[in-house]
């Protein structure tokens, strides 16, 4: 399992040392040449070479590659186990369906300069804050996911769909690899680390289903959606209704109303939340000690309406807001608050302050 390193943390051995350590285990003495690299402290490889007997058929150490580790720039997170999605495996009749869509929605953005006028963009932004606050980050994330609050099943509802617009896939699959996420965070589990490389845990992780369930097994985590027939209905009926909208898009504005709001609406939707998933377990600062990479991230919590405070969504995974401190920006949290006020969101989760002081790290070093 890959590992977060830094250059001062790697426990350097004299070379010396070492060659007479490897001497000693294999009974090594004098003819064949062996190669043994190290790391200096300094960071360049130096290499030595010892003679040892063709007679001493000792096995040679394997030495652990480093070409195809690398480390995550501008970060401490190194990639051990770089995962290829694009060869050696067979491809789903799904995978193919996924990487079709998104590159579809790609391409179809790439139109947006040619064909811009103000409805268009106004049309994009609204379902920005549709598909993506209130779909994505209120509904498929805090409630359904988390159960941090609790609507009235027709609100719910609502929400639900407004999150199946936004091309991300149905409630039932996009809750259950979120849960496995937070179930298996940042292990050999977990369906999209940074562990297995910054792009597959922004983007490519979607494009190998299968591997969801050689990691985690069957989903059987989403008995409380699958209960539901509404939930079942989308699935079953998924792909109609982003198409219904991109039809009801192109008989009010034409081709403009469709490429900015189907096309590029959707590429913003998809790499915000896929940020949540990447950058905010790379870059930024952690608060709580969660013994993952999950980071709070101010420009991405700017971006996607207050996910990035991932720690603090981490730490206090049940919660209803994740911005926790006065000056975190986080709309989704003002948004169910205002469902709070309005008497329609119930039995609202925030964090207790034992649990903060449980989650709180010990001992540290001020300097």
């Amino acid at each position: 399992m890959a590992l977060i390193t830094s250059t001062s943390n790697i426990k350097l051995y004299p070379i010396s040392s070492t060659i007479l350590s490897i001497k000693s285990k294999y009974n090594i003495s004098t003819t064949k040449k062996i190669l043994v690299s190290k790391y200096a402290q300094n960071g360049r490889k130096r290499t030595t070479i010892y003679s040892a007997s063709a007679a001493d058929n000792a096995p040679i150490p394997k030495l652990e590659s480093r070409s195809s580790s690398h480390r995550i720039w501008w970060s401490k997170v190194e990639v051990k186990k770089p995962k290829k999605i694009f060869t050696r495996r067979k491809w789903s009749a799904l995978d193919i369906g996924t990487l079709s869509m998104v590159i579809m929605m790609h391409g179809l953005a790439m139109f947006a300069p040619f064909v811009y006028n103000w409805g268009a963009f106004w049309v994009a932004v609204g379902l920005y804050f549709v598909t993506g606050l209130l779909g994505i980050c209120l509904s498929f994330h805090r409630q359904l996911s988390h159960k941090s609050f609790k609507l009235p099943k027709w609100v719910e509802y609502f929400f639900a769909y407004c999150g199946v617009l936004a091309l991300q896939g149905n409630p039932i699959d996009w809750v259950s690899t979120h849960r496995y996420h937070h179930q298996f965070c940042d292990s050999e589990k977990d369906p999209h680390s940074p562990f297995e490389g910054f792009w597959f845990s922004h983007m490519t992780w979607l494009f190998d289903t299968e591997a969801i369930v050689d990691r985690c097994g069957e989903p059987k985590n989403i008995g409380d959606l699958e209960s539901q027939t509404f939930y079942r209905f989308i699935k079953n009926t998924y792909l109609l209704h982003p198409l219904a909208l991109g039809l009801i898009l192109y008989a009010f504005g034409g081709f403009p109303y469709l490429v900015w709001g189907m096309g590029v609406r959707s590429v913003w939707v998809y790499h915000i939340t896929w940020l949540v998933n990447s950058a905010c377990h790379v870059w930024g600062n952690q608060a709580w000690n969660t013994r993952d990479l999950s980071t709070n991230n101010w420009w991405v919590a700017l971006l996607s309406f207050g996910e990035g405070w991932h720690n603090n969504h981490h730490a206090f995974e049940y919660s209803a807001r994740h911005g926790l401190e006065w000056w975190q920006v986080d709309m989704t949290w003002y948004t169910i608050a205002l469902l709070q006020a309005l008497g329609l969101a119930k039995d609202v989760k925030l964090p207790t302050e034992a649990h903060r002081h449980r989650m709180a790290f010990k001992n540290v070093c001020k300097g």
